[in-house]
C-alpha cells in the first residue's frame, strides 16, 4: 500500500519538485516530514518534475516506507494533511489524501497535466504578480492577444517539441501530445496562457510562452510555429 498525497506549494524557494544536487527540492522537505509523521524512512515519488520556481496547484504524489508492507500508515486518510501541516513550511501544503496500491506510479497513471503561464503586461507594477507571472515589457493589444491565440492552436496534437525543450536536458523521447492550448485575458488583469498535455519537456511551457509574446510583438509570424517545430532545433524557438 502507498499514500497518494494531493499537494500545492509555492515553489519560490525550490529548485523544482525533484531532488537536485543545487538546492533544496520540495521532495527534499516532503521526505524528512514524511518521516516524522509516519516514523520511519520513507520514498516520495512525484507526478512530474518542475522546473525552479514553479508553482504548483494539483500536485500528486506517492509516499511509502522503505519497507512497504500493509498496515504501515496508521494515520486516517482523512487527517494526513493535518499530520503534515505541524512539520511542513508555509510554502507547502498537503491538501488530500487517499490509499492506493503498491503499483501505483502517479507519473505513469497520470492522465494529463496542465501547465497555467501567467503573463503581466500592464504599465504598471503589480506587487500581487510578482513571482506569480511573466512580466512582459510592452502592453499586448487585442490584435496582439489575437496572434497569440493562433499561434497557441498549433501546439494542438502530438509532435516532437524538440525546438520546445533547453539544451542540456537527457531526455531522448520529445514526442509529445497537446491536448489544449490557449489564451485568454482576466478581467482587468493578466493574459493567460494554458496548456495540457500527456507531459512536458524542460522549460517546454517557458518557451511556448516566450514564442507566443514574439509573435505578439511581431518578431515571428503565427503561422510560422508549425515550421519552428517540423525544425526540431531549440533556436528556432
Amino acid at each position: 500500500m502507498k499514500i497518494l498525497l494531493k499537494i500545492k506549494y509555492i515553489g519560490t524557494p525550490f529548485c523544482g519538485f525533484q531532488c537536485q544536487k543545487n538546492g533544496t527540492a520540495v521532495q527534499n522537505v516532503l521526505t524528512e516530514a514524511s518521516e516524522k509523521v509516519f516514523g520511519e524512512k520513507c520514498n516520495v515519488t512525484g507526478c512530474s518534475r518542475t522546473d525552479a520556481g514553479v508553482h504548483a496547484l494539483g500536485f500528486c504524489c506517492t509516499v511509502a516506507p522503505e519497507n512497504s508492507r500493509d498496515g504501515w500508515c496508521r494515520i486516517p486518510t482523512d487527517k494526513i494533511h493535518r499530520a503534515y501541516q505541524i512539520f511542513l513550511p508555509e510554502e507547502i501544503s498537503v491538501v488530500g489524501a487517499a490509499e492506493v496500491g503498491d503499483d501505483f506510479h502517479p507519473r505513469y497513471a497520470a492522465k494529463r497535466k496542465q501547465y497555467i503561464y501567467r503573463i503581466w503586461d500592464a504599465p504598471f507594477e503589480n506587487p500581487f504578480e510578482k513571482g506569480r507571472s511573466m512580466r512582459c515589457i510592452f502592453p499586448v493589444t487585442e490584435e496582439m492577444e489575437e496572434r497569440m491565440k493562433t499561434a497557441a492552436q498549433y501546439f494542438l496534437g502530438k509532435h516532437d517539441f524538440a525546438s520546445f525543450m533547453s539544451s542540456g536536458s537527457k531526455v531522448t523521447d520529445t514526442v509529445r501530445t497537446v491536448t489544449d492550448s490557449g489564451i485568454y485575458r482576466e478581467s482587468g488583469g493578466a493574459l493567460v496562457f494554458t496548456v495540457s498535455a500527456d507531459g512536458f519537456l524542460y522549460n517546454m511551457v517557458r518557451i511556448m510562452a516566450g514564442t507566443l509574446i514574439d509573435t505578439a510583438a511581431g518578431r515571428i509570424d503565427p503561422d510560422h510555429i508549425p515550421r519552428i517545430i517540423e525544425q526540431k532545433d531549440r533556436s528556432a524557438a
